[in-house]
């Protein structure tokens, strides 16, 4: 009987177990090539997929282009990550969340220059179709120095860890609006290079991010970490329906951000400036009377679950 041919899915797992199994070493068509799987969530479905693919290092993140091979379409990877921007990146010594920023105009030019440089072969797979292969940045934002817990042990420590990283996309979104208008201000007065129309997709990952992972912080909240403490502490009742009911404003407040920053192209810059200024104010605000809520009640809540509590040093 003849051995059955290898589909796409099956080769594609017997990479990824290889992969994992190794260390992130990988034989066969990939032996010595820089392999990293990227996990990320259906568009639709919101199922998770792992893909390995080929990376190039540079100083702004890890680079992977959408070649497919040069085939006339994206591969279904881009468009999982335009839809849920943060996704999962293994290189083999290390795994870690990361936002996938495609890149835009002369920024992809040179990337991908970048890109070919270091592997040859995409330039193959870009003369073999007219679409133009994305460049995608995997950003790995990690807390600045002082930011954070040093480690998460507790539930107070996974909400200041949470918060830490939702306080640097609500930064980066600032940076890169305020970059945008710089260089529509550029274009204006001196015929430089026009921005991309419309709202730029490093600043739309970011606040995409940004509200999904607020979304989904929130909702466990209200189903399950505010339950659990109102039924510990009875005391505290109205405390956690007042929380529940600022989520409710927040909520409001992520959706006039996506509508501002969707109306970017032909805002005017002091006015956009100050509404967001506004909206990311209130933000912070909520982060921080969170934090002065409930970190004192999750303190001795371990993290992971089930994680056994550290014991106290000699003397308390």
């Amino acid at each position: 009987m003849p051995t059955p041919k290898p589909t796409p899915a099956s080769f594609n797992q017997w990479v990824i177990d290889e992969f994992r199994a190794n260390g992130g070493k990988v034989g066969g068509p990939f032996e010595g090539s820089d392999l990293l799987l990227l996990t990320t969530k259906g568009a639709k479905s919101g199922a998770e997929h792992t893909t390995p693919l080929g990376y190039v290092p540079h100083e702004d993140g890890l680079l992977v282009i959408g070649s497919n091979l040069g085939a006339h379409r994206h591969p279904a990877w881009y468009h999982n990550l335009l839809a849920h921007p943060v996704v999962r990146v293994e290189t083999g010594s290390e795994a870690f969340e990361a936002i996938a920023v495609p890149a835009e105009g002369e920024r992809r030019d040179r990337l991908f220059a970048h890109a070919v440089a270091a592997a040859p072969g995409y330039a193959t797979y870009q003369a073999a179709t007219a679409r133009t292969l994305p460049v995608v940045v995997l950003e790995r934002h990690d807390p600045a120095a002082g930011e954070g817990p040093a480690e998460v042990r507790s539930l107070a420590d996974k909400l200041v860890e949470v918060h830490v990283w939702l306080r640097a996309q609500l930064r980066h979104v600032r940076a890169e609006v305020e970059a945008h208008f710089a260089a529509h201000a550029v274009h204006r007065d001196t015929g430089g290079p026009a921005p991309a129309p419309g709202l730029g997709l490093q600043i739309r990952q970011h606040c995409l991010a940004f509200c999904q992972a607020l979304e989904f912080h929130h909702t466990g909240e209200d189903a399950h970490v505010f339950p659990a403490l109102e039924a510990a502490h009875p005391a505290l009742e109205d405390t956690f329906r007042r929380l529940a009911a600022e989520h409710r404003t927040v909520a409001r407040i992520q959706q006039g951000l996506s509508a501002l920053l969707a109306d970017i192209a032909g805002a005017d810059p002091d006015r956009f400036r100050a509404e967001l200024e506004r909206m990311s104010e209130e933000l912070i605000a909520h982060l921080d009377h969170e934090e002065e809520q409930l970190l004192p009640l999750l303190a001795e809540i371990p993290f992971p679950p089930g994680r056994p509590r550290a014991a106290a040093p000699p003397g308390d």
